[in-house]
Protein backbone atom coordinates (compact mmCIF):
# COMPACT_ATOMS: atom_id res chain seq x y z
CA UNK A 1 0.00 0.00 0.00
CA UNK A 2 1.26 3.79 -0.89
CA UNK A 3 1.97 5.81 1.62
CA UNK A 4 1.66 9.82 1.07
CA UNK A 5 3.82 12.09 3.91
CA UNK A 6 2.25 15.39 3.27
CA UNK A 7 4.32 19.38 4.13
CA UNK A 8 3.63 22.60 4.35
CA UNK A 9 0.38 22.80 2.54
CA UNK A 10 -0.83 19.73 2.29
CA UNK A 11 -1.84 18.77 5.92
CA UNK A 12 -5.37 16.92 4.59
CA UNK A 13 -5.77 14.99 0.92
CA UNK A 14 -8.01 16.16 -0.84
CA UNK A 15 -10.47 13.93 -2.67
CA UNK A 16 -9.32 10.76 0.51
CA UNK A 17 -12.22 8.68 1.64
CA UNK A 18 -11.24 8.17 4.45
CA UNK A 19 -11.83 4.53 5.57
CA UNK A 20 -9.96 4.84 9.44
CA UNK A 21 -7.77 7.34 11.59
CA UNK A 22 -5.37 6.12 13.77
CA UNK A 23 -2.58 7.61 16.19
CA UNK A 24 0.31 6.71 15.81
CA UNK A 25 1.94 5.42 19.01
CA UNK A 26 5.62 3.90 18.37
CA UNK A 27 8.59 2.46 20.41
CA UNK A 28 10.31 6.10 18.68
CA UNK A 29 7.47 8.16 20.21
CA UNK A 30 4.37 9.52 18.64
CA UNK A 31 4.04 10.50 15.28
CA UNK A 32 3.06 14.08 13.66
CA UNK A 33 -0.62 12.70 14.29
CA UNK A 34 -3.35 10.34 12.48
CA UNK A 35 -2.40 7.76 10.15
CA UNK A 36 -5.21 8.31 7.58
CA UNK A 37 -6.46 5.12 5.66
CA UNK A 38 -8.81 5.42 2.67
CA UNK A 39 -9.43 4.99 -0.76
CA UNK A 40 -7.90 7.52 -3.54
CA UNK A 41 -7.80 7.61 -7.08
CA UNK A 42 -10.05 3.77 -6.48
CA UNK A 43 -6.54 2.93 -4.50
CA UNK A 44 -6.02 2.09 -0.85
CA UNK A 45 -3.25 4.87 0.57
CA UNK A 46 -2.16 5.81 3.67
CA UNK A 47 -1.66 9.28 4.53
CA UNK A 48 0.58 11.50 7.25
CA UNK A 49 1.10 15.15 7.53
CA UNK A 50 4.33 15.30 8.91
CA UNK A 51 3.68 18.90 10.31
CA UNK A 52 0.46 18.03 12.28
CA UNK A 53 -2.75 19.33 11.46
CA UNK A 54 -2.41 21.72 11.65
CA UNK A 55 0.28 22.75 10.90
CA UNK A 56 2.41 23.37 14.04
CA UNK A 57 5.63 21.05 14.06
CA UNK A 58 8.81 22.94 12.76
CA UNK A 59 10.54 20.80 10.45
CA UNK A 60 13.32 20.59 13.27
CA UNK A 61 10.91 18.62 15.57
CA UNK A 62 9.39 16.63 13.85
CA UNK A 63 9.74 12.93 14.61
CA UNK A 64 10.90 11.37 11.37
CA UNK A 65 11.70 8.03 13.18
CA UNK A 66 8.09 7.40 14.71
CA UNK A 67 6.74 9.01 11.68
CA UNK A 68 8.69 6.36 9.05
CA UNK A 69 8.17 3.64 11.76
CA UNK A 70 4.11 4.24 12.01
CA UNK A 71 3.33 4.14 8.36
CA UNK A 72 5.87 1.38 8.31
CA UNK A 73 3.37 -0.67 10.61
CA UNK A 74 0.09 0.29 9.29
CA UNK A 75 1.00 -1.58 5.85
CA UNK A 76 3.13 1.11 3.72
CA UNK A 77 5.22 -0.65 0.68
CA UNK A 78 6.91 2.72 -0.49
CA UNK A 79 6.54 6.60 0.42
CA UNK A 80 5.97 8.96 -1.77
CA UNK A 81 6.90 12.13 0.08
CA UNK A 82 5.79 16.24 -0.97
CA UNK A 83 7.89 18.70 0.04
CA UNK A 84 7.47 22.66 -0.85
CA UNK A 85 10.99 23.78 -1.27
CA UNK A 86 12.95 27.13 -2.09
CA UNK A 87 14.63 26.86 -6.10
CA UNK A 88 17.74 27.18 -6.55
CA UNK A 89 18.32 25.83 -10.30
CA UNK A 90 17.61 28.64 -12.85
CA UNK A 91 15.17 26.28 -14.34
CA UNK A 92 13.15 26.61 -10.91
CA UNK A 93 9.92 28.76 -11.06
CA UNK A 94 7.68 29.01 -8.50
CA UNK A 95 4.64 26.54 -8.33
CA UNK A 96 7.03 24.65 -10.57
CA UNK A 97 7.97 20.76 -9.62
CA UNK A 98 10.87 18.91 -9.60
CA UNK A 99 11.37 14.92 -8.60
CA UNK A 100 15.05 15.13 -6.95
CA UNK A 101 17.43 12.35 -7.78
CA UNK A 102 19.85 12.81 -4.89
CA UNK A 103 19.66 14.68 -1.15
CA UNK A 104 23.13 16.60 0.45
CA UNK A 105 22.10 16.33 3.97
CA UNK A 106 23.14 19.74 6.11
CA UNK A 107 20.79 19.06 9.05
CA UNK A 108 22.09 18.55 12.49
CA UNK A 109 21.19 17.28 15.70
CA UNK A 110 18.57 15.15 14.75
CA UNK A 111 17.20 11.69 15.25
CA UNK A 112 18.71 10.14 12.28
CA UNK A 113 18.91 6.30 12.24
CA UNK A 114 17.08 3.77 13.68
CA UNK A 115 20.56 1.44 14.27
CA UNK A 116 21.70 3.62 17.39
CA UNK A 117 21.68 1.16 20.22
CA UNK A 118 20.65 -2.67 21.13
CA UNK A 119 22.52 -3.72 18.37
CA UNK A 120 23.52 -6.92 17.09
CA UNK A 121 25.90 -5.18 14.73
CA UNK A 122 26.52 -1.91 13.08
CA UNK A 123 24.06 -1.52 10.30
CA UNK A 124 25.48 0.90 6.92
CA UNK A 125 22.87 1.32 4.55
CA UNK A 126 23.77 1.95 0.54
CA UNK A 127 22.65 5.38 0.35
CA UNK A 128 24.64 5.85 -3.11
CA UNK A 129 20.88 6.57 -4.61
CA UNK A 130 18.89 7.96 -2.16
CA UNK A 131 15.41 7.86 -3.76
CA UNK A 132 13.63 5.04 -5.38
CA UNK A 133 14.01 4.22 -8.93
CA UNK A 134 11.42 2.56 -9.77
CA UNK A 135 8.93 5.14 -8.08
CA UNK A 136 10.60 8.37 -9.57
CA UNK A 137 10.07 6.82 -12.78
CA UNK A 138 6.34 6.38 -11.96
CA UNK A 139 6.10 10.07 -11.10
CA UNK A 140 8.27 11.36 -14.38
CA UNK A 141 5.89 9.44 -16.30
CA UNK A 142 2.72 10.50 -14.94
CA UNK A 143 4.19 14.02 -15.14
CA UNK A 144 4.54 14.08 -18.61
CA UNK A 145 1.34 12.39 -19.60
CA UNK A 146 -0.22 15.14 -17.48
CA UNK A 147 2.02 17.73 -19.42
CA UNK A 148 3.07 18.87 -15.67
CA UNK A 149 6.39 20.77 -16.38
CA UNK A 150 8.64 18.91 -13.90
CA UNK A 151 11.96 19.08 -13.64
CA UNK A 152 13.30 14.94 -13.37
CA UNK A 153 16.21 15.58 -11.69
CA UNK A 154 18.01 17.40 -9.19
CA UNK A 155 19.85 17.71 -5.88
CA UNK A 156 17.90 18.40 -2.69
CA UNK A 157 19.97 20.08 0.16
CA UNK A 158 18.24 19.51 3.14
CA UNK A 159 19.03 22.40 5.55
CA UNK A 160 18.29 22.77 9.51
CA UNK A 161 15.36 25.60 9.59
CA UNK A 162 13.07 26.68 10.88
CA UNK A 163 14.49 30.07 9.12
CA UNK A 164 14.92 30.19 5.73
CA UNK A 165 18.90 30.75 4.52
CA UNK A 166 21.02 33.54 3.53
CA UNK A 167 21.91 34.73 0.69
CA UNK A 168 25.54 33.45 1.49
CA UNK A 169 24.45 29.75 2.14
CA UNK A 170 22.45 29.54 -0.69
CA UNK A 171 25.58 30.39 -2.52
CA UNK A 172 27.76 27.57 -1.05
CA UNK A 173 24.95 25.16 -2.10
CA UNK A 174 24.79 25.96 -5.82
CA UNK A 175 28.98 25.76 -5.29
CA UNK A 176 27.72 22.28 -3.61
CA UNK A 177 25.69 21.44 -6.85
CA UNK A 178 22.33 21.56 -5.21
CA UNK A 179 19.33 22.51 -7.13
CA UNK A 180 16.32 23.01 -4.14
CA UNK A 181 16.74 23.70 -0.31
CA UNK A 182 14.00 22.43 1.81
CA UNK A 183 13.89 21.63 5.54
CA UNK A 184 12.21 18.02 5.71
CA UNK A 185 13.62 15.74 3.52
CA UNK A 186 16.51 14.11 5.65
CA UNK A 187 16.45 12.10 7.98
CA UNK A 188 13.18 11.21 6.51
CA UNK A 189 14.60 9.38 3.36
CA UNK A 190 17.55 7.86 4.92
CA UNK A 191 15.39 5.90 7.33
CA UNK A 192 12.68 4.90 5.02
CA UNK A 193 15.79 3.31 3.02
CA UNK A 194 16.28 1.73 6.55
CA UNK A 195 12.95 -0.05 6.98
CA UNK A 196 13.33 -1.01 3.13
CA UNK A 197 10.50 1.39 1.79
CA UNK A 198 10.86 2.34 -1.55
CA UNK A 199 10.81 6.21 -1.33
CA UNK A 200 10.60 9.79 -3.54
CA UNK A 201 9.93 12.74 -3.67
CA UNK A 202 8.12 15.97 -4.80
CA UNK A 203 9.14 18.83 -5.06
CA UNK A 204 7.05 21.86 -4.96
CA UNK A 205 8.75 25.13 -5.36
CA UNK A 206 7.20 27.99 -3.45
CA UNK A 207 9.95 30.88 -4.01
CA UNK A 208 13.35 31.56 -5.25
CA UNK A 209 15.97 30.90 -2.50
CA UNK A 210 17.69 33.66 -0.97
CA UNK A 211 19.71 36.22 -3.20
CA UNK A 212 18.54 35.15 -6.58
CA UNK A 213 16.18 37.82 -6.82
CA UNK A 214 15.84 41.62 -6.04
CA UNK A 215 13.15 40.20 -4.73
CA UNK A 216 12.18 39.35 -0.16
CA UNK A 217 10.95 36.47 0.74
CA UNK A 218 7.21 36.70 2.17
CA UNK A 219 4.89 34.33 3.66
CA UNK A 220 2.44 35.64 1.12
CA UNK A 221 4.32 34.96 -1.80
CA UNK A 222 5.18 31.46 -0.39
CA UNK A 223 1.39 30.74 0.05
CA UNK A 224 0.39 31.69 -3.17
CA UNK A 225 2.78 29.59 -4.68
CA UNK A 226 1.33 26.88 -2.60
CA UNK A 227 -1.95 27.65 -3.73
CA UNK A 228 -1.19 27.77 -7.82
CA UNK A 229 1.25 24.53 -7.37
CA UNK A 230 -0.94 22.35 -5.12
CA UNK A 231 -3.42 21.25 -7.65
CA UNK A 232 -0.57 19.87 -9.60
CA UNK A 233 0.62 17.95 -6.72
CA UNK A 234 -2.70 16.60 -6.38
CA UNK A 235 -3.40 15.82 -10.10
CA UNK A 236 0.31 13.87 -10.20
CA UNK A 237 -0.47 12.10 -6.92
CA UNK A 238 -3.77 10.36 -7.63
CA UNK A 239 -2.26 9.25 -11.30
CA UNK A 240 0.95 7.87 -9.68
CA UNK A 241 -0.88 6.08 -6.97
CA UNK A 242 -2.94 4.32 -10.18
CA UNK A 243 0.25 3.89 -11.55
CA UNK A 244 1.95 2.24 -8.82
CA UNK A 245 -1.47 -0.39 -8.18
CA UNK A 246 -0.58 -1.72 -11.64
CA UNK A 247 2.83 -2.49 -11.16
Amino acid sequence: MLAIIGGTGLTRMQGLNVISSNKADTRWGEASGEILKGQLAGQEVLFLARHGHPHTIPPHKVNYRANIQALKDAGASAIIAVNAVGGIHPDCEPAGLMIPDQIVDYTYGREHTFFAEDLDEVVHIDFSWPYDEKLRQILIGNARSLDLAALEQGTYAATQGPRLETAGEIRRLANDGCDIVGMTGMPEAALARELDLPYACVALVVNMAAGLTDEIITMADIEKALHDGMGKVLDLLQASIKSYDEV
